[in-house]
């Protein structure tokens, strides 16, 4: 059980890593002048790449301090 619940953690640290990685390059693009349509669709990549971090960082929670052990 602690063996399953370590490997979830792992995974979830590694989901969130990448999903805040994934942040690093539209960000670094929309300083840059790439124009307006270019900005819209980074800042759309930007929105999704927030949720998924934000969810990422949500399952990790949930799995690091669970509400009920049995």
């Amino acid at each position: 059980m602690v063996e399953l619940l370590n490997l979830e953690m792992a995974v979830a640290r590694q989901h969130a890593r990448r999903a805040e990685l994934s942040l690093d390059q539209p960000q670094t693009m929309n300083n840059d002048n790439h124009g307006l349509a270019t900005s819209l669709a980074l800042c759309s990549r930007m929105r999704a790449g927030q949720a998924r971090a934000k969810a990422a960082r949500r399952q990790l929670l949930k799995i690091a301090h669970p509400t009920s052990m049995p």
